[in-house]
C-alpha cells in the first residue's frame, strides 16, 4: 500500500472526511447542551374550548427542559394526549425559541354507558371527561357492549334522520349484549326494534312505525308506553299503567 500513492491519498481523504463528520457531530451535541438556544415560550395554534390552561401547564411541567434542539417533542405530545379532552396533539419547533402546539379536542356527540361518566366523540370514540350538567343534559344517551360505540352512534344518526317525519327526537339508544336495539323517544315512548334480521331489517321495522305514527299512535289515549316492532309483519303496543 505504501507504494500506491493514489490509494494512500484516498485513504487519507476518507479518514479526513470521517474526522470532520465526527467533529461536526460532537460540536452539534455540545451546542445542544449549551444554554445557547433557550426556549422562551409555548404557544397554541388555536383557542382551546375544553382543555384548561392549568391542565396543560401541569401536564408539561418538568418536560419543557433543555433548549430549542434538545427538548423532547414526543414526550410533550404524549403528555398532552393523556389529558381528558385531548384527542390528538402535535408539537413542533418554531425558530428561534418557540414551541407551537396544535390540539384536536374531543367533540362530544353523546353520553356513553349508565352513569359511567364517559362520552362519545363525533368519531365514535369513547373517552372519559367531566361535562357540566347543563351541557350533558342536551346530549343523547347511548349504550352498548364494549367496542360498539362507533356503530351505536352511526345507527343513532340514521334513526334520527329517519324519524324526522314524525316530529319526534330520539333521546336514548341501547344495543343489548344480544345485539338487540331499543330506542327511546323524547315523549317517553320506547321502541323495541330487536336484532338485525335479513328478512326484516331494523330500518324497515322503524319505517313501519313511522308510517302508522300519525294515524294510529300520535293522538292515541292512553298513549303507548312501548311499541314492540320485533315482529316481521306487525307490532304490539304496551300501554302505560293506569294513573301515569
Amino acid at each position: 500500500m505504501w507504494h500506491k500513492p493514489q490509494l494512500m491519498t484516498a485513504v487519507a481523504d476518507l479518514l479526513l472526511a470521517a474526522g470532520a463528520a465526527a467533529l461536526l457531530v460532537a460540536l452539534g451535541l455540545g451546542a445542544a447542551r449549551l444554554p445557547l438556544f433557550p426556549l422562551k415560550e409555548v404557544v397554541f395554534a388555536q383557542e382551546l374550548r375544553e382543555v384548561q390552561r392549568g391542565e396543560v401547564e401541569r401536564a408539561l411541567s418538568g418536560l419543557v427542559r433543555g433548549n430549542f434542539f434538545s427538548v423532547n417533542l414526543d414526550a410533550l405530545r404524549t403528555a398532552l394526549e393523556k389529558l381528558p379532552w385531548v384527542r390528538k396533539a402535535e408539537v413542533r419547533r418554531a425558530w428561534p425559541s418557540r414551541l407551537e402546539v396544535r390540539v384536536e379536542e374531543h367533540r362530544p356527540a353523546a353520553r356513553w354507558g349508565e352513569g359511567s361518566g364517559q362520552l362519545v366523540n363525533t368519531y365514535g370514540e369513547v373517552f372519559a371527561a367531566s361535562l357540566p350538567q347543563s351541557r350533558g343534559e342536551g346530549l343523547p344517551q347511548l349504550n352498548g357492549p364494549i367496542g360498539t360505540a362507533p356503530d351505536v352512534l352511526r345507527r343513532f344518526d340514521e334513526f334520527s334522520r329517519q324519524l324526522q317525519p314524525t316530529g319526534r327526537q330520539p333521546l336514548q339508544l341501547v344495543l343489548s349484549p344480544r345485539l338487540a336495539w331499543q330506542l327511546k323517544l323524547d315523549d317517553g315512548m320506547v321502541l323495541e326494534l330487536g336484532r338485525e334480521q335479513p328478512k326484516a331489517p331494523v330500518g324497515q321495522r322503524l319505517s313501519r312505525f313511522i308510517e302508522i305514527y300519525h294515524s294510529v299512535l300520535a293522538e292515541r289515549t292512553p298513549r303507548p308506553q312501548v311499541v314492540d316492532l320485533r315482529y316481521p309483519n306487525g307490532f304490539a303496543l304496551r300501554l302505560a299503567a293506569a294513573g301515569k
